[in-house]
């Protein structure tokens, strides 16, 4: 029984041709959860895999493959991701945000300013700038700049409840105001 690719429009067989133009064949897993996840890359309408079924090494990168030993295989985790799918299994662009206030919730928090840490007196040492730039998630050493991050983080976070809190008024009146009612102003400015 011969051996196909089973990706969409993709007519690999497995025979000499294919393996004398280092196409190999790899098998869809065992476990139902990966085999679910290959089944869904692959975007056949009612594909479902069996124990034959499957995937030539044209729809993986090329660092999906461990050639370390005499068989090529498939290292642990991967999915295919190099398809030629036709227009109507493309997946859609993501839609840009088409309203300020969710344009500016998309946008990262600011960067608080880092200002210089002192040292005590008793050291007798010049201030100095402490800031922790291994890591973006690591907390300041100076108790001033982390004192400085948090107020930012705090103002913008008031902003944004009172964005949404405008939001979800102006949803109120919109839908009262088809029911003839009116609702009172937001609270915030």
């Amino acid at each position: 029984m011969p051996d196909f690719c089973a990706a969409h429009a993709c007519s690999n067989e497995r025979n000499l041709q294919t393996r004398s133009r280092g196409i190999t064949f790899h098998k869809f897993p065992k476990s139902k959860e990966r085999r679910r996840q290959w089944e869904l890359a692959v975007r056949r309408n009612g594909f479902v895999a069996n124990d034959r079924s499957l995937l030539c090494s044209e729809h993986f990168r090329d660092e999906d493959f461990d050639r370390s030993g005499q068989t090529v295989r498939l290292r642990d985790g991967v999915l295919p991701q190099i398809f030629n799918f036709p227009a109507h299994l493309q997946k859609p662009p993501v839609a840009r945000r088409s309203t300020a206030t969710s344009r500016r919730a998309a946008e990262p928090l600011p960067e608080a300013p880092s200002p210089a840490c002192r040292t005590t007196a008793r050291e007798g040492r010049k201030s100095q700038k402490r800031t922790s730039s291994d890591h973006l998630y690591a907390l300041p050493s100076c108790p001033v700049a982390l004192k400085a991050k948090f107020d930012a983080a705090m103002k913008a976070l008031w902003k944004l409840q009172c964005e949404k809190r405008n939001a979800l008024a102006r949803q109120r009146r919109a839908r009262k105001k088809t029911d003839n009612r009116e609702e009172p102003p937001s609270l915030c400015v």
